[in-house]
Formats: structure tokens, C-alpha cells, sequence
């Protein structure tokens, strides 16, 4: 697109609810960037009936259905293999719910952290990290009301319409999250305010500038805000 570089890497962070996935996907839209979201990725592994016999995977995923963050060590994994593949087609990409531990942002003495890693893929001036902000009250309502197409799996914007007869993308039918159960999103809440929103104060302190942008208005308005910060 004229007048945008697509060599970025951009981060999302913010509690559950906070429209990191439906941001990201719009971004990707906007800007061609390749969105990893860590979430539905693990969920696709943890739910395949392929891997029903192996214990890692059965492992974390009694911890995906209580609402406790994977294994930090497991996902960063992961998601380092994804982020590198990606670079390698000369693409940015935009992440949904990665880093989420200060173990998965920073690494430690044997392990290269993501934030490293991108820095030495995209190079740390071309990457953009974005918290978005809601209140707490609207992060129970969004995911107390969520529901995702079963099929495509985009989300529902029941908020915003009133209503909710098909998925508008592929007119599949809608369907609840694991995530998105009572007692799990409760859990999903402490985790997010215990082991994800610290990494926000690391980064700070390692030079990078992380933009607030307010999460509670529609989507598009959202995306609005971001888009002069990844102009180039």
C-alpha cells in the first residue's frame, strides 16, 4: 500500500475483551501484516483429537481450560518458530496475545525472549506495541456476551448490532469460547493483571515506547487511532 511499510511487527496488549483479535485482524487488512494469534493457534493444537495420546499437550491443556496461562517455555516456543517463518517471507505481523509472560517477552540467560528476537528480525525501531484500554466492567460485558463462528471463527459484534443471525464473513453459526466460561474468564482477568501487564513496564525500560489507545469505542474507531502511529 502506498505510503506504509509492512516491515513491522506490532504488539497488542490488554485484558481479555480488550478487541485484540478483532484489532489485529483489521490491521492485517489495512496494512497486509501476517496476524499470529497465540490463543487460537494453541487452541487448535490442544483440541486436536490427533494429539490426544501426547502428555505435553494434555498437560497444557487442563491449564488452557482453567483459565492459567500455558507454560511459558511451550509457547514461546512456538511462537518464536511462527514469528521467524513469518519474517522470512518479508511480511510483518501483527500478534494477538503474545508475550504474555515477562518470560515469553525478555527470555532469561539460556532462552532469547521475543522481543530480541524481533528486534533482530525487524529491527527495534520498526516495532509498535499498543495497549488497549477498557475498564474492567467492560471486559466482563464483552466476553460475557462474546461468541466466535464456529466456522471461519470471527468474532460476533453483538455489542454493536443488537443481533447476532450468522457469522457476516461466512454465515456460519456462532458459537462460545472455552475462554470465555464464567469462571475461567475470571481467572483469565488475574492472570492477564499478575503475569502479562508487568511485561509493559519492562518494555518501557528497555527503550521502547508503548501508545495507549483507548479500547472501549467500536472496532473501527480503534483501528482509526492506531493507524497514524504506523504511517511511514
Amino acid at each position: 500500500m502506498k505510503g506504509y511499510s509492512n516491515k513491522k511487527a506490532v504488539i497488542l496488549f490488554g485484558p481479555p475483551g480488550s478487541g485484540k483479535g478483532t484489532t489485529a485482524y483489521l490491521l492485517s487488512k489495512k496494512f497486509g501484516f501476517i496476524n499470529f494469534d497465540t490463543g487460537q493457534h494453541l487452541r487448535e493444537m490442544l483440541y486436536n483429537p490427533e494429539f490426544q495420546k501426547n502428555k505435553i499437550i494434555q498437560r497444557e491443556k487442563l491449564l488452557n481450560q482453567s483459565g492459567k496461562l500455558n507454560a511459558p517455555s511451550f509457547v514461546l516456543k512456538l511462537v518464536l518458530e511462527a514469528a521467524k517463518k513469518i519474517a522470512a517471507t518479508d511480511s510483518g505481523i501483527v500478534f494477538t496475545g503474545s508475550p504474555r509472560t515477562i518470560f515469553e517477552a525478555f527470555g532469561d540467560k539460556i532462552h532469547k525472549g521475543l522481543m530480541k528476537t524481533l528486534a533482530s528480525l525487524y529491527g527495534q525501531k520498526n516495532i509498535f506495541i499498543f495497549e488497549l484500554k477498557i475498564s474492567r466492567e467492560t471486559s466482563i460485558k464483552r466476553n460475557s456476551h462474546r461468541e466466535i463462528c464456529s466456522v471461519c471463527g470471527q468474532p460476533s459484534l453483538f455489542l454493536y448490532t443488537g443481533k447476532t443471525p450468522c457469522c457476516v464473513v461466512c454465515a456460519g453459526p456462532f458459537k462460545k469460547r472455552v475462554d470465555d466460561n464464567p469462571k475461567v474468564f475470571e481467572t483469565r482477568l488475574e492472570e492477564y493483571k499478575e503475569r502479562t501487564f508487568p511485561i509493559l513496564a519492562g518494555l518501557k525500560k528497555e527503550g521502547y515506547k508503548v501508545f495507549q489507545i483507548n479500547g472501549e469505542p467500536a472496532p473501527y474507531k480503534v483501528l482509526e487511532k492506531i493507524i497514524p502511529y504506523l504511517k511511514s
